[in-house]
């Protein structure tokens, strides 16, 4: 941990981010800022901007450890409620990945009001498309790619992997990938409460197979589940504890991980260095990715 944070784990630095982070400040981009502001120099081989389409918001970013050859990939989904969110602001994110021997696809995609369900998922299934094509060149091995995301990222990362439509759309399948991470994802959100989110989901007519939790099957790639229980946002009982029970009962590996102090946005921030304290997730994600049913041990 860089010397300028502060006088140890729980030092001053570290205490406004959580306190900034639970206060909902996240959405202002401060606590990002500052999140992303302690990644040391050379942490990771950055490439940014490459199109995976033509529209302005089909581009990413990729995050390698360096000298890296044949690792794992993660292509990685932000939240904000299908309306909001930028790649650059996940820099911690990619170099998290980064530091694990991971290399790290950071992606935008088409949000709100420029576009509903489902073209969010199919520009997500472009980028894992292109990463499957192209992350060679990056150091990755494209036969071992995983799919993640926080909250509205993560319903992304569930929908790729659980419902085929939308990688077959893109020309590859859910069975190449290797798994897929979901944080404090909504899987099972009908009838839509949040007013913001009903005209993303064409309320009052949204499809009800736009829920992850009507694509469970045995067939489904390894899942690792992360929710905080402290979640006042996505209801971490309904969505992640439902959905890991019911892919279990169908067969499929399904690991499910709960914090019990952390919230919605902390537990997305705990991936970045000077929240690492918080709570174990880089680790158990790497440990996931390493060994996606092994490191289920359930």
């Amino acid at each position: 941990m860089s010397s300028w944070i502060g006088p140890g784990p729980r030092g001053l630095f570290e205490i406004l981010l959580v306190a900034g982070l639970a206060l909902g400040l996240l959405a202002a981009c401060s606590p990002l800022t500052l999140l992303n502001g302690a990644i040391p120099d050379g942490a990771s081989q950055a490439t940014q901007g490459l199109a995976y389409g033509t529209l302005p918001r089909q581009r990413l970013d990729i995050y390698a450890p360096p000298n890296a050859a044949h690792a794992p990939v993660v292509v990685f989904f932000y939240g904000g409620s299908w309306r909001s969110g930028e790649r650059a602001d996940y820099r911690f994110a990619g170099d998290a990945l980064a530091s694990r021997g991971i290399v790290a696809v950071i992606a935008d995609y088409r949000l709100y009001p420029e576009a509903r369900y489902p073209a969010f998922l199919q520009d997500a299934a472009q980028v894992v498309a292109w990463t499957q094509q192209h992350i060679g060149a990056y150091g990755g091995d494209p036969r071992r790619v995983f799919v993640a995301g926080h909250s509205a990222g993560g319903y992304i990362a569930a929908m790729l992997a659980l419902d085929a439509r939308w990688l077959h759309g893109a020309g590859t399948a859910p069975a190449t990938l290797a798994g897929w991470i979901g944080l404090a994802g909504p899987y099972d959100f009908l009838p839509i409460v949040a007013r913001d989110v009903r005209p993303v989901f064409l309320f009052p007519d949204t499809p009800p197979d736009s829920q992850p939790i009507h694509h469970v099957s045995a067939a489904a790639p390894p899942g690792l589940l992360l929710a905080g229980a402290a979640d006042s946002t996505v209801d971490p009982r309904r969505n992640s504890v439902s959905l890991a029970l019911a892919l279990r009962a169908a067969g499929a590996c399904a690991r499910l991980v709960e914090y019990p102090d952390l919230g919605h946005k902390l537990l997305v921030g705990a991936l970045s260095r000077p929240l690492r304290w918080r709570a174990p997730v880089l680790d158990d994600v790497s440990a996931f990715v390493a060994a996606p049913c092994a490191a289920q041990g359930e």
